[in-house]
């Protein structure tokens, strides 16, 4: 199932050159779980290409869902050693674009589900997978705003090491677009320069920084304050040619409690000023997942901490978490692999860590759903 899943490639990516879809690994699952007994839903997104899955042993109120995303991020072919998108076994490791974050947590789910397949469960076993988590999080979205799939727990199999996560902090995403006049250098007249101003928006940022870390403290977390990263930036096209549009993509990580749409227009507030005073034209766009926090008393918590002999934690990277517990769901990130294997050439799920993972999500399912 892993060698098949990793072949069939489902990047998803803000850049339309390089987003693929991920119709076909939804399709692989959808026919493997009908085979298995499963009630499959496949619900398309506006994009065709795209859909989430919503597959279903057993009925009634409560039951669990065990979730992923099927998109992976973009690659660089030419920094692996191997074949991206061809499963290799090496090393005592599995290689390919998706093991650790994350294909590989489906089929271990499916081989988790195949005892109880002749077992009446008192509780449904749902498998949910999903679209676009690495690029917009629409999948998730999407299901939000259809009110579906309805379960009492839910696990994301994101990789944590097998270590149970009830809090991470949430991600703004954040382009920015400054548009001045172009016109030749040789008299700054003729233009407006739209670089003079990024100028002036970086400072302002930088300082918006400094305030939120001074601010703002969780000491749950490992960096313990919310982060702003100045991920990218373009601008002109020439030295002798006054720069007419300039663009930043910058992203806000904040910490469970902080009011992201406050954090917005605080931006707005502060950005949006350098219009008048340098007669440009300035634009904002984002997307955003808001930050997750089990509630205190989550019994998904302590029976994820019960199963694994491991106390529950927080991470800063964002999961879907945020939408399932938006639906009712008493939710923890937990799976197998390590954040520090995802994203990156090489990308690989230890074979050590398949049977205990097998064997932690038999025992979930039978404590949720039995």
């Amino acid at each position: 199932m892993l060698q098949r899943l990793i072949a069939s490639n489902s990047i998803s990516s803000v850049n339309p050159s390089l987003d693929t879809g991920n119709r076909e690994v939804i399709e692989l699952l959808a026919s493997w779980l009908s085979d298995l007994g499963f009630v499959t839903e496949i619900m398309p997104l506006a994009d065709p290409r795209k859909a989430n899955l919503i597959a279903t042993l057993g009925s009634g109120p409560g039951g669990l869902v065990l979730a992923g995303h099927t998109d992976t991020v973009p690659c660089d072919d030419t920094l692996w050693n191997n074949n991206p998108f061809a499963l290799i076994e090496k090393d005592q490791r599995l290689y390919g674009l998706g093991t650790c974050d994350m294909k590989g947590f489906f089929p271990l789910a499916i081989e988790a589900a195949k005892p109880f397949l002749n077992h009446p469960l008192q509780q449904p076993l749902i498998i949910l997978a999903t679209a676009d988590e690495e690029s917009s999080m629409m999948g998730a979205q999407a299901l939000a705003a259809a009110g579906k799939p309805k379960a009492r727990y839910a696990l994301i199999g994101e990789p944590t090491g097998m270590k149970p996560i009830n809090m991470h902090k949430g991600i703004m995403v954040e382009k920015l677009v400054i548009d001045g006049r172009s016109g030749h250098s040789s008299d700054p007249s003729l233009g407006v320069n739209a670089m003079e101003t990024m100028h002036k928006v970086l400072g302002e940022l930088l300082t918006l920084r400094n305030e939120l870390r001074d601010k703002h403290h969780n000491p749950l977390f490992a960096v313990d304050y919310p982060t702003m990263n100045l991920g990218c930036i373009h601008g002109g096209n020439n030295p002798n040619r006054i720069c007419g549009q300039c663009e930043l993509g910058f992203e806000i990580r904040p910490l469970p409690g902080m009011d992201m749409k406050v954090l917005q227009q605080t931006i707005r507030e502060r950005i949006l000023l350098f219009e008048q005073q340098d007669h440009v034209s300035i634009s904002i766009s984002h997307y955003h997942v808001p930050a997750y926090s089990a509630e205190p008393d989550s019994a998904m918590v302590a029976l994820c901490e019960s199963l694994t002999n491991h106390q529950a934690g927080s991470v800063s990277f964002a999961t879907e978490a945020p939408y399932l517990h938006e639906l009712g769901m008493d939710v923890v990130v937990l799976g197998p692999g390590n954040i520090d294997q995802a994203h990156q050439p090489d990308e690989y799920l230890a074979l050590d860590r398949i049977q205990p993972t097998i064997d932690f999500l038999t025992q979930l399912i039978g404590r949720c759903c039995l």
